[in-house]
């Protein structure tokens, strides 16, 4: 598939609350249609809460709800939750495609200044999703400040970032998911939240969907309950490399996982 439709629901979260969250985006998956790809934000059953590392939802519960939504919407349905393991909690951001498949991608770089090192496990492998003829990077929140985790070694089209972002940071947010796009030369989706959190923090959203040199294709107003749109060009994307391929001169490394 050469073009691809994506929405990102920048939304607003129940504090902990697993079940009224997934009924909030009941409504808005009922209205979804014709899209390939539908992204909820970072912690989308519960906030970006710590407490949620033992008492949120299984991941079957979880899992099952987006599969239906999948199948309904015949779309890849992604977003991260707290899902408890037997070697630990994890920010797991999970993807689940029409008739079930499920692909998961644990975060990598957890966020310090909230001590989440101390209730999540930080994941160890990096994922590359192949839908519809498009290679997706899944990344979360904080990762975005990494650019390493993120770099593209020609093996994606799109990354994808789901947050939790305060307000007082909008402006890294922004720059940050920019320089993404620019410098792995591909589409970059950044999805966040709105409202207020149970410890009083603030969120503007800002959510974007970026195009590789950098241009905005949609972006949700701050502070607003928004659902973006856009849609993605792999001609384009090819095009673009071609004429101006400075990925030939990227530095080699590795990186241990």
């Amino acid at each position: 598939m050469s073009t691809l439709k994506i929405s990102l629901l920048q939304q607003s979260l129940a504090w902990m609350d697993g079940e009224a969250n997934l009924a909030h985006f009941d409504g808005l998956l009922a209205a979804a249609s014709g899209r390939d790809v539908i992204i909820l934000p970072e912690m989308f059953t519960t906030g970006f809460a710590m407490e949620a590392a033992g008492n949120a939802l299984p991941q079957s519960r979880v899992v099952e709800w987006m599969r239906q939504w999948a199948d309904t919407a015949d779309a890849l349905i992604g977003g991260s939750a707290a899902i408890g393991t037997p070697d630990g909690a994890v920010n797991r951001f999970l993807l689940v495609e029409p008739q079930g498949r499920v692909h998961v991608y644990d975060k990598r770089h957890l966020f310090r200044m909230a001590n989440e090192h101390q209730y999540y496990q930080a994941g160890q492998r990096r994922l590359v999703v192949e839908w519809r003829g498009w290679r997706i990077l899944p990344q979360v929140c904080y990762d975005l400040r990494f650019p390493l985790w993120s770099r593209n070694r020609q093996d994606y089209d799109l990354a994808l970032f789901v947050a939790n972002w305060p307000t007082p940071r909008a402006y890294h947010w922004q720059t940050l998911l920019a320089a993404r796009a620019i410098e792995n030369q591909a589409y970059v989706a950044g999805c966040n939240r709105v409202g207020s959190d149970g410890n009083g923090h603030q969120y503007s959203g800002d959510s974007m969907i970026i195009d590789p040199q950098g241009k905005v294709l949609a972006q949700g107003a701050p502070g607003a309950a928004v659902c973006l749109e856009a849609e993605l060009s792999l001609d384009a994307l090819r095009q673009y490399r071609e004429a101006f391929p400075a990925w030939m001169d990227a530095d080699t490394f590795s990186l241990g996982e």
